[in-house]
Order: structure tokens, then C-alpha cells, then sequence
């Protein structure tokens, strides 16, 4: 209950947030112009700040697995690859196919996992190495699928999308925050209290900027004509994922604040980044909100009936 109790109140604020977004929109105080600015402003500011204080702030070297980190790794990558082909073959609108996959497979790991597992453990040590195993790959898988699958670049040859991905790899400002934050990180370099006290404060924007825009920017009947591939992919990032490599994580010897980080990794809600990244990549919006809003509602629920399983069983303290 007090798992339950706990993953209501993170994600009823979060949902709650995002509708005073779309309140303010509905009496005219926001407007489709700022949804625009503040989507840019997250994805270039506040999100790679975010993700290099999380990063920057740990010792790496002191908690580094490396059997650990290539789990999260190959775990990510295979769910990427296997939902895109999936996706390619049962979704008949093609428009809609970069948004289903990046909302599948991208979990909230950097903001609601964090919190999930430091409610648990206290301070997480194996909560940022998961977030260096996955979320790099969550940032370069989600730029190729949105590049190749992206409105606007179907004249665009194989080559040249293949071209266009590797520039926005090199360009996405989250990856090049993930590396200069793991090189700081190894580097161990202390930055003075006025420079960190910054740094905070642009991140702590982060997430309610993004779901303030995500609520401002949500169209409620667009939502329901694509209601179906957003369950679709509401199921496939709160339960199919950890059912298949949850019991491979436990086969392979990981319990306590480890499995609890795969758990996370595997079935947290969809990241609001996911929606910043769709619409200034020219993918689709209304999906990737919609499945947002899903998520975060079920995942009190999902969520803790993977932590109840695990202590049942006996793999979590």
C-alpha cells in the first residue's frame, strides 16, 4: 500500500500539471506560439541540463558495472529494434510510426524513475547507471527512428537519411549533455556553488515546463481518433517489455536496488521528452502526448504491481 501510495502521488501531480497546461490554452493565456517556444526552450535548455546534473553528480567509477550496464543496454536495444519492426508491420498509418515506437520504448528514467527508486533505497547509486546504460540509446534510437520515419523526408534516399540521422545524433543537445556529464563525472570535477546552484535551478524548469506544453499543446478529439495506437503503446511500455526481460534480469542474478532500476528502466511511464522530441523532429504529437497521458495515469497501478511481485517472490527487500 505504501508503494501504491507513494506512485499516486507522483503521478497524479504530473497528470494534474498537464491539465492546467490545457486549461490555460482553453481560457487563451497560452497559445500555440508558446507550446512552440517552450518546446524548443526544453529541448535545448532545460532537458540536457537536467540529465548532466543527474549524470555529472555521481561517481561513475565508484558504482560502475559493467555486466549491469550492457543488460540496460542490450535490453534497450533489442526492444527498440524489435518494436520498430513490429510497428512497420501492423501500424497501416505510416505517419504514426516514429511516435508509436519512441513512446514504446523510452521510459521517464532520468525524472519519475530517479524518484521511484530513491523512495525505496534512499539515495540511488544504481539508478544513474542505468540512466548511462539506457538513456543514451534512448536519445540516438529515438532520433534515428524519428529522422527515418519523420512527415516531411520521404523523397529523402536511404543514404541521405542515414546522413541526416548521424548529424542529429552529433547535434541532439541530450546526447551531448549525457557526455559531457559522464565526463565530468570521471574527471571528477567540482564546479563552484554559484555555478551549481545554477545548474539546478535551469533543471528543476525542466520537467513542468514540458508537461505544462505537453497540456497546452493536447488536442482532446485528435487524441481520440488515435486512441487505439495509444493503448497499443501504453501496454507495450508498462507490461510487455518487463515481462519478457524482468524474468531475464532475475535469471541473470540482479535483486534489490538493481532489479528495481531495470524495473523502472523497462515499465515506467513515457518520458514528456518524447513529445518535445516528435514535434521538432516532425513526427507525431497527438500520439506521443496522448500516450504520455496514459501511462502516467496507469502506472501507479503497473508500477506497483511489479514492486508487489518481486517482494512476493523474494527478489526485492
Amino acid at each position: 500500500m505504501e508503494n501504491f501510495i507513494y506512485s499516486i502521488n507522483v503521478t497524479v501531480p504530473i497528470f494534474l500539471v498537464m491539465v492546467i497546461g490545457w486549461g490555460l490554452k482553453q481560457i487563451g493565456m497560452l497559445d500555440d506560439h508558446f507550446v512552440t517556444v517552450c518546446n524548443k526552450f526544453n529541448f535545448k535548455v532545460t532537458l540536457p541540463v537536467l540529465l548532466f546534473r543527474d549524470i555529472s553528480g555521481v561517481d561513475i567509477r565508484a558504482v560502475f558495472d559493467l555486466q549491469y550496464v550492457l543488460f540496460c543496454a542490450l535490453a534497450t536495444t533489442v526492444c527498440f529494434w524489435v518494436i520498430w519492426g513490429g510497428a512497420k508491420l501492423l501500424i497501416q498509418d505510416r505517419s504514426l510510426v516514429g511516435a508509436f515506437v519512441q513512446a514504446s520504448f523510452r521510459s521517464s528514467a532520468a525524472v519519475m524513475g530517479l524518484a521511484f527508486i530513491q523512495n525505496i533505497y534512499g539515495q540511488s547509486a544504481m539508478g544513474p547507471l542505468m540512466i548511462v546504460g539506457a538513456v543514451p540509446l534512448y536519445n540516438i534510437y529515438s532520433v534515428i527512428v524519428l529522422t527515418f520515419e519523420g512527415q516531411g523526408g520521404d523523397g529523402e534516399k536511404d543514404t541521405g537519411k542515414i546522413k541526416t540521422a548521424c548529424v542529429n545524433i552529433l547535434k541532439n543537445p541530450i546526447i551531448i549533455a549525457i557526455f559531457l556529464g559522464l565526463v565530468v563525472s570521471l574527471c571528477k570535477i567540482q564546479f563552484p556553488v554559484i555555478v551549481q546552484k545554477t545548474v539546478n535551478s535551469v533543471s528543476q524548469m525542466a520537467t513542468p515546463l514540458a508537461l505544462v506544453a505537453m497540456g497546452a499543446g493536447f488536442e482532446g478529439r485528435k487524441a481520440l481518433a488515435k486512441l487505439k495506437p495509444a493503448l497499443a503503446a501504453s501496454f507495450v511500455k508498462l507490461v510487455a517489455q518487463a515481462l519478457v526481460f524482468v524474468p531475464l534480469a532475475v535469471f541473470l542474478g540482479f535483486e534489490g536496488e538493481k532489479l528495481i532500476a531495470i524495473v523502472v528502466m523497462l515499465a515506467a511511464p513515457t518520458t514528456p521528452s518524447c513529445y518535445i522530441m516528435a514535434k521538432n523532429m516532425k513526427n507525431d504529437g497527438v500520439l506521443t502526448a496522448s500516450t504520455v497521458v496514459i501511462t502516467t495515469l496507469l502506472a501507479a497501478f503497473t508500477l506497483t504491481g511489479w514492486i508487489y511481485i518481486l517482494k512476493c517472490t523474494g527478489f526485492i527487500g
